[in-house]
């Protein structure tokens, strides 16, 4: 693989990260509305509706094993969105991206075998601690929002894995019959809760806005990535995650940041450059 497809990748991967929280802070407007599964419902339905008009995906012929693999991909994308926002109704963005962050944490563990990754890797896992508030804000924290915050993590490593599988040989036609199996997943869960408020006009705006930066422009980048990056490459980019929803939480939605979280970010930050570095400079080429 070439260097700069190497740099290519990392920076999609990063600016998908970006409009992902971006857009998360902005879907929790929608919660009084529509509830989170109405939000994950118009966040998917929409984004689904864009990709496929944008890629046209039925011109596109795949074969039985890519197939299995994009039925798969969609279906942790969805479970993953569900799940998600289930939880940010109980606990803030920043602490339920870093319980997330468990599954593309996993991915990473298990591909590490050299010492200088699990430097990288425990790094993340301290900053993940600092940016849990568990004591003077463990108010905050339900266990309900826990463990859907870490369900939403192994459909996170699930998309991962099945992302690279669906993507390889492939592109962002991709991405849009994924995006759509996910919305067909949502659907139903969306109209048992919210009925017809998801036809209000006057949330479409906020909800086609949050289905571009929260789902389609990112979905999209992270398949034109996965083929060229291995998932361990990509699991550790993700633990920027965190720090992105913490600050994300902080701008838009004015959670407050204590210096233990502030801590927290300063290491998971490092730690994705860390790893960036050094897995990239050593990468394995992409499995054809």
């Amino acid at each position: 693989m070439r260097p700069q497809s190497v740099v290519f990748s990392v920076a999609l991967v990063t600016l998908g990260m970006v409009f992902t929280q971006t857009g998360a802070s902005f879907a929790k407007g929608l919660f009084p509305a529509v509830g989170a599964a109405g939000a994950t419902t118009l966040r998917l339905t929409l984004a689904a509706i864009v990709l496929l008009a944008i890629f046209q995906p039925w011109r596109q012929k795949l074969d039985r094993r890519q197939w299995r693999a994009v039925f798969a991909y969609g279906a942790v994308m969805g479970a993953m969105n569900l799940f998600f926002y289930a939880a940010l109704q109980t606990i803030p963005l920043g602490v339920a991206v870093a319980l997330e962050f468990t599954g593309p944490l996993a991915v990473a563990l298990a591909g590490s075998r050299k010492p200088l990754d699990f430097a990288w890797i425990l790094l993340a896992v301290v900053g993940l601690a600092l940016l849990l508030p568990l004591g003077q804000s463990s108010g905050q924290i339900g266990i309900t929002g826990v463990l859907l915050a870490l369900a939403a993590g192994a459909c996170w490593a699930g998309y991962i894995i099945f992302g690279q599988r669906a993507g390889t040989g492939g592109g962002p036609h991709i991405t849009a019959l994924g995006v759509t199996i996910a919305a067909v997943i949502a659907l139903p869960f969306g109209i048992a809760t919210a009925g017809t408020a998801l036809l209000n006009p006057a949330i479409l705006p906020i909800a086609l806005g949050v289905a571009l930066l929260s789902s389609a422009i990112p979905y999209a980048l992270d398949m034109v990535a996965l083929p060229h990056i291995p998932a361990r490459l990509f699991g550790i980019l993700m633990s920027g995650q965190p720090a992105l929803g913490a600050l994300s939480g902080f701008l838009i939605l004015h959670e407050s940041l204590t210096p233990w979280q502030l801590g927290g970010i300063i290491a998971i930050i490092l730690a994705s450059l860390g790893a960036t570095v050094t897995i990239a400079r050593n990468m394995p080429p992409p499995v054809a």
